[in-house]
């Protein structure tokens, strides 16, 4: 159940129908960029009758009233999240496509710098970072280390 007084007063105009609240406590759950395909599987697990198209159109509504983020993440695809602060980015491992959060002191000093010398107002910063993950490393070490012991 959503209980942010912020969530309701901007879907206030809106139905908070079931499916529609399903949708975004699972989108609030999934702690991270979650994608249409997961997302579709969570709701369907819990409910049956909740369609793709609905998880679209409320997609749509959560963006337009500004609950949520949506972020193209590589070749991964579209991901969404509950909107975050602009020093809130990520980084995608292209081994696994496992997506991390990641906040840095440099960012917020850049926006600043950038807001004070342009007199340009940011309301919006997406940076994704691509490489590989310590565990797709490590593993792909593994990988390497198996293969020299076999020649």
């Amino acid at each position: 159940m959503i209980r942010n007084r912020k969530h309701s007063n901007q879907l206030e105009k809106y139905v908070l129908t079931p499916q529609r609240q399903l949708i975004l406590e699972l989108i609030r759950k999934s702690c991270g960029p979650i994608d249409v395909k997961k997302l579709y599987q969570l709701t369907s697990k819990k409910d049956e009758s909740v369609s793709l198209a609905t998880i679209y159109r409320s997609l749509t509504l959560f963006k337009k009233v500004g609950l949520i983020d949506e972020h193209r993440l590589g070749k991964q695809g579209c991901c969404y999240e509950l909107k975050q602060s602009l020093e809130h980015q990520h980084m995608l491992c292209k081994g696994c496509g496992k997506v991390s959060d990641f906040e840095s002191p440099l960012i917020t000093e850049l926006i600043k710098a950038i807001q004070d010398k342009q007199g340009f107002t940011i309301e919006k910063v997406e940076l994704c970072l691509q490489g590989t993950c310590k565990e797709c490393q490590d593993s792909n070490k593994s990988v390497a280390e198996k293969e020299l012991k076999n020649e």
